[in-house]
């Protein structure tokens, strides 16, 4: 039974993808599951290449059998076709008697929010029902503390130099670029005042390759240590033929393991994000199989809460850099929610998630 509410609050490699029987899940019984639209306003407005919001809009789903509950957050994004409404008939869609369990459920919805909403609960509902956490039913290991970026957004050059002193003493920042003409300048605000500081960069698909290529050598005299994707997702077999003074990252361009093929030669480095891959379970084959390919690891988030930033914090023991600062932009959290201090991330709590 399904009830739908809504409320307001460069290396060689193949696409073949290592076996689910790598993470097991246990049959069940028919679960109940509900869903249901929540609202979060910001902290401010967020800002990127395509637009900006106020507010993040999450579907959160809960699956029960009759002891347990396991509860999981999906963030539809209208850049892949999705929406609150969408994502809740995809969840609607899959009703029925027949058991469901993580396994069954990667033929049942295809990669996006829905289906990480759902894993994500299965993922915790397990973990509820057998006593353990959930990296110990993944068979992974987890550290106490992990550093994460802090996500500067897209503004002029004299803003983002603001709202980077003001997070200066953060070990890593993330800037959001635009593909224009002041973006060297945004990067040279930023550095002046936060002279120790990691930085990364994240275009969102907005740069030509005229832009690229007159831009990463100032880049790399400031220290930029990553560039995530600067080309549209349709559009980036350019990367092949550029030079690479600073490793790129695929976003937009990198999904599930069925993509991994297609980007050799033109990414070192996949971000890996639960509401790309459809949930923890394709998020932990994806790592997997990255790895073995060759590519490094970022392991990002939407703008969301700690209840998706927890599953996504298990794939942090796998990552080159993490990502995960969705819960810090907002005006509030949830409560009992993943602990953050001085950039850096904790275990999240077992009544959270896990």
């Amino acid at each position: 039974m399904i009830k739908i509410l809504s409320s307001v609050v460069r290396q060689s490699c193949s696409p073949c993808v290592p076996s689910l029987s790598s993470f097991p899940s246990v049959p069940t019984s028919p679960l109940s599951i509900d869903a249901h639209e929540e609202i979060w306003p910001l902290r401010q407005p967020f800002r990127i290449s395509r637009g900006s919001r106020t507010e993040a809009q999450i579907v959160v789903l809960t699956v029960g059998d009759s002891k347990h509950t396991g509860r999981g957050e999906g963030v539809p994004l209208s850049r892949y076709d999705q929406s609150v409404a969408s994502v809740l008939a995809q969840v609607e869609s899959i009703q029925g008697d027949k058991p469901l369990n993580r396994e069954s459920l990667q033929g049942l919805l295809p990669a996006g929010a829905a289906r990480n909403a759902l894993d994500c609960a299965l993922w915790d509902l397990e973990a509820k029902t057998s006593g353990q956490r959930a990296w110990e039913l993944a068979e992974i290991p987890i550290v106490p503390e992990v550093e994460t970026s802090f996500t500067i957004s897209l503004d002029t050059p004299e803003k983002m130099g603001e709202a980077a002193k003001a997070n200066a003493r953060l070990p890593i920042l993330k800037l959001k670029l635009g593909g224009d003409d002041p973006d060297l300048a945004r990067i040279e605000a930023v550095r002046r005042v936060a002279p120790t500081a990691r930085l990364l960069i994240d275009a969102n698909e907005s740069w030509s390759p005229e832009h690229y290529q007159k831009i990463v050598p100032a880049l790399k005299q400031l220290g930029v240590e990553l560039i995530e994707q600067p080309f549209p997702a349709k559009a980036d077999e350019i990367l092949e033929t550029l030079d690479h003074p600073i490793p790129v990252c695929a976003d937009e361009s990198c999904h599930t393991t069925a993509d991994l093929g297609r980007l050799t030669n033109r990414y070192e480095v996949i971000n890996v994000k639960l509401d790309k891959t459809g949930g923890l379970t394709e998020a932990l084959r994806l790592c997997e199989r990255a790895r073995d390919c060759g590519f490094k690891l970022l392991i990002g988030c939407m703008v969301c809460t700690s209840l998706g930033i927890a599953p996504a914090r298990l794939l942090a023991s796998f990552a080159n850099w993490i990502d995960l600062d969705g819960p810090l932009l907002l005006a509030r959290d949830r409560d009992r929610p993943v602990p953050y201090a001085n950039g850096r991330i904790g275990i999240p709590p077992r009544d959270l998630w896990g």
